[in-house]
């Protein structure tokens, strides 16, 4: 991994597995990754599926993911492109969970309160650095063993990679 540039959404504290997907759609929609991506946030914000790019980011406040520990509300992200979902503080589960599914998430509540939807950051995993209009702003370093994860795109392929 090395710095890549990506676009901004941002949002605020508190929001739970049943807004990142809408827990109406639970057991109706099937598990297609697809599927699940066409509702990535809608009752939160209406325009993001159908603009979202690939590489884009979210920017959130506190407690990012807190709720139950659905899965498909870090799979509606990961396929709809997000990059990385950069938050104030996670939600242990929802942290385990986007981990596990190849979904970086950093915690670095410096940078929360100053960028806006549409800017643009900068990610440099490997000095633990996030770059905004200039400025750098560290968040803890990832362990080995989750770059690993993912890098391999989660943990299944990870797993499956260490055993063939």
């Amino acid at each position: 991994m090395s710095t890549s540039s990506h676009r901004v959404w941002k949002y605020g504290d508190n929001v739970n597995t049943d807004v990142i997907f809408p827990g109406k759609y639970t057991y109706t929609v099937s598990h297609d990754p697809a599927e699940l991506a066409r509702h990535a946030l809608e009752d939160l914000d209406p325009e993001f599926a159908a603009n979202v790019r690939p590489g884009d980011v979210i920017v959130a406040g506190r407690n990012w993911g807190n709720g139950s520990s659905r899965e498909q509300a870090v799979t509606c992200l990961a396929h709809a492109g997000v990059r990385a979902v950069i938050a104030s503080s996670f939600a242990r589960i929802y942290y385990r969970n986007a981990i596990n599914n190849g979904l970086l998430a950093i915690p670095c509540p410096e940078i929360v309160s100053v960028v806006s939807a549409g800017d643009v950051l900068e990610i440099d995993i490997e000095n633990a650095t996030l770059i905004w209009d200039r400025r750098k702003f560290d968040f803890p370093p990832l362990p080995a063993q989750v770059r690993k994860i993912l890098d391999a795109g989660g943990i299944i392929p990870y797993l499956q990679a260490q055993h063939s």
